[in-house]
């Protein structure tokens, strides 16, 4: 099928250039991603993952890990693992 139809959309400099270094990381560009979103929400007839506003618990708990806050670091799954007694 041919490509002919074009989308266009404004975005921060920055938040552009940061993403596109992670797409060429997985050797995709910004065409391939967005086909691949369009198909996906073409297949699961929606967003192919959940957007909505966090609940104050969550919202703070977001905040303080961004923060570093609480943030637990394990060096191995085995450590980890005991950590959670498992």
């Amino acid at each position: 099928m041919s490509k002919t139809a074009t989308i266009r959309a404004r975005i921060e400099p920055r938040l552009k250039s940061e993403v596109e270094d992670i797409l060429s990381q997985l050797g995709l560009t910004a065409s391939e991603t967005v086909q691949l979103l369009y198909r996906q929400i073409k297949l699961q007839r929606g967003l192919p993952f959940d957007v909505r506003i966090p609940n104050p618990l969550t919202a703070r708990t977001l905040r303080a890990s961004k923060a570093g806050t609480n943030v637990k670091r394990f060096a191995s799954k085995k450590e980890l693992f005991a950590d959670l007694g498992l």
